[in-house]
């Protein structure tokens, strides 16, 4: 079966490698053209008919435009492609709310075939869609490949506990006050906080973007260390990882986090606020990992989210003195039989009735 992500940068999208599927992307179809690595709906439109293809596996459907979105089902329809869709997230991540939910009714016309990561995710997409979509429930897996981390290990701890923030600067987290309140609660002078952001862009220092907030916050603690690169890499990101002790996840809102399966990968805990469906994806490792230090941003009025916060903060202090630091090698080899499912469950999805 050969397939195409769009988009195909997300690390999920790269880890699903399969002797029983191949992945088109960046390589060469019969007319001698490359797929881009970053293939667009546009691309694929100029270069049909589709029969170069299978499957197209549909990711993240804010990026692109509605009438071209459709254009492009249309084409698949036509050409015998399958078309999958993985819902990440049961609202935008960027866009209008109304324009998403026009997203999800036209892929739920055009039958596509609904991968979910929970099944929190295919309620609240049901109850959106006023019908239950064809959706497969396939859990996000890890982040980090266990095979990678065969020859790492954590690096040794100091007296002090060493936190993690890192991603996009998106409405969806609160970074901005998450790094006020660490900076000015956490008093311990040894302790540490690194940042790894993804490159800003102009909207982020227009019309109130946080940008220019976060940069000064973090120019006055030089406990709080900041790292910008263009889109961190899984390497960039588990060397971050393996250099701390706990992953902190202001999350405002939000139906799942590849973020917090990494801290599981890395044995990190998890200071994660209580959204989505994220519960839903610490029961499924219970008995395999440390149950996040949970903050409630579900209830209650705003002005209450940074004392809850804080009230997690000093709790997940008090955890990460006596809690183990090394690698977990027993759940890096649950990790690894997880994933061979889930290539399975995507091979039975592509490979099943159109």
């Amino acid at each position: 079966m050969r397939v195409v992500h769009l988009p195909a940068r997300t690390p999920y999208a790269w880890k699903l490698q399969s002797h029983d599927f191949r992945i088109l992307n960046g390589t060469e179809i019969p007319t001698g053209e490359k797929v881009p690595a970053a293939v667009t709906a546009t691309w694929l439109l100029e270069h049909g008919p589709l029969t170069w293809l299978d499957v197209l596996h549909l990711h993240h459907i804010d990026f692109e435009d509605i009438a071209t979105l459709e254009r492009l089902l249309d084409a698949c329809l036509g050409d015998g492609v399958k078309v999958v869709f993985t819902a990440h997230d049961t609202r935008p991540m960027v866009g209008k709310a109304e324009e998403f939910v026009e997203r999800l009714r036209m892929l739920h016309l055009a039958e596509a075939n609904w991968v979910c990561l929970t099944q929190g995710s295919v309620t609240k997409l049901t109850e959106i869609l006023g019908e239950r979509p064809n959706a497969t429930v396939i859990p996000h897996g890890y982040v980090a490949a266990p095979e990678t981390l065969a020859d790492l290990e954590r690096e040794s701890s100091g007296p002090a506990a060493r936190y993690l923030m890192f991603g996009a600067s998106r409405a969806s987290r609160d970074q901005l006050s998450t790094m006020a309140n660490w900076s000015l609660g956490i008093r311990d002078p040894r302790s540490t906080l690194h940042v790894l952001l993804r490159a800003f862009s102009p909207a982020d220092f227009a019309d109130g973007g946080r940008a220019p907030l976060l940069l000064e916050m973090a120019g006055r603690d030089p406990r709080i260390r900041l790292t910008m690169r263009p889109y961190p890499t899984d390497e960039e990101v588990v060397r971050a990882g393996l250099a701390s002790d706990s992953l902190l996840l202001p999350y405002l809102w939000g139906s799942h986090s590849g973020q917090l399966e990494l801290a599981f990968d890395l044995n990190l805990l998890p200071v994660c606020s209580l959204t989505g469906h994220l519960p839903e994806q610490y029961e499924r490792h219970k008995g395999h990992v440390e149950e996040p230090e949970w903050f409630d941003w579900s209830q209650g009025h705003p002005n209450l989210f940074g004392e809850r916060f804080l009230a997690a903060m000093e709790k997940a202090a008090a955890r990460l003195d006596s809690r183990p630091r090394r690698l977990d090698r027993d759940f890096l080899d649950y990790r690894a039989q997880e994933h061979r499912t889930i290539l399975s469950d995507y091979a039975h999805v592509y490979g099943g009735d159109r």
